[in-house]
């Protein structure tokens, strides 16, 4: 079962498609309860949310998700009642006002600040405190595509390099370690979306801890894991519904961007063909992978 905010709408749509769903309300959270928190970077909330809820979605496991934002921050494309009504200040997790019986797990997202110099994100300096406290404790954190460059820049001093055409589509990533606990059950080769127009290199992984897990020869590292803080770096997209590449592509091009379509997506390549969910199980097995770290 996932338990969720009270009213959240990504709730009510899980319900309707059969999931096992509760609501909580924020202001008396459970704290006995197994407990994800959400850093929500993406402009479009309501979508992510809803990723994340159904990549956390098994009828065997009791997960309770809770939303959390950078105090301070301003919206553009999520109207700020959305935020105040389902999501909790991180702080007041930071400063202990409020514990839990047992140590969350947390999720980093991605955010569209991809090509902008990390220390230049307006919300970098609260980001470093929230990765530093995580990292500390130990806590399960899964990071994920600008998320996990931040993650890596930051606390392995990995830099990211901007690519000369946007790595956008569908791409095989290889296992290199199938006794890693996050590849338990992925094919041996399992697609993976990406987005991105910057990436990290394998050339500069050197923390002795910090393991390549699955790599593409298309898209370079794909998962990258630290056993001994508990952090996993993920480049891609698993979370993603099936369309959610093809709308960023029709999106570009209403805004006359020049974008190719992604590649390995579409039956043939072809953008009037079928799209390819070629990532869904083996997405499933990895976030159920990652909660039983």
């Amino acid at each position: 079962m996932l338990r969720f905010p009270q009213g959240l709408p990504a709730a009510e749509v899980l319900r309707a498609e059969g999931h096992a769903v509760a609501e909580y309300d924020l202001c008396a959270v459970p704290t006995d309860a197994r407990v994800v928190l959400l850093l929500n970077l993406m402009p479009q909330k309501a979508v992510t949310e809803l990723d994340i809820a159904r990549a956390l979605s098994f009828p065997d496991t009791d997960v309770l998700l809770l939303p959390v934002r950078i105090a301070g921050q301003t919206y553009k494309t999520t109207p700020i009642e959305h935020i105040l009504a389902y999501y909790v200040d991180i702080e007041t997790i930071l400063s202990d006002k409020l514990q839990f019986s047992s140590a969350p797990s947390l999720i980093i997202t991605g955010a569209p600040v991809e090509q902008i110099p990390f220390e230049e994100v307006r919300y970098w300096p609260q980001l470093c405190e929230i990765m530093d406290w995580a990292f500390c404790q130990r806590l399960n954190t899964l990071y994920i595509c600008w998320g996990a460059q931040a993650g890596l820049y930051h606390h392995y001093g990995i830099p990211k390099y901007d690519k000369s055409a946007k790595c956008f589509g569908i791409f095989s990533q290889n296992v290199l370690d199938d006794k890693c606990p996050l590849m338990h059950g992925l094919s041996p080769a399992f697609f993976m979306p990406n987005s991105r127009h910057t990436e990290v290199r394998r050339s500069d992984f050197s923390a002795p801890q910090l393991q390549i897990v699955a790599e593409s020869q298309e898209s370079g590292v794909g998962v990258a894991y630290d056993a001994t803080h508990r952090s996993t770096f993920i480049v891609g997209h698993l979370e993603y519904e099936p369309h959610t590449l093809e709308n960023e592509y029709k999106r570009d091009l209403t805004k006359g961007l020049s974008i190719l379509p992604p590649e390995h997506y579409y039956e043939a390549d072809d953008p009037s063909g079928r799209i390819l969910w070629q990532w869904k199980e083996n997405a499933r097995q990895f976030y159920r992978n990652w909660l039983d770290l």
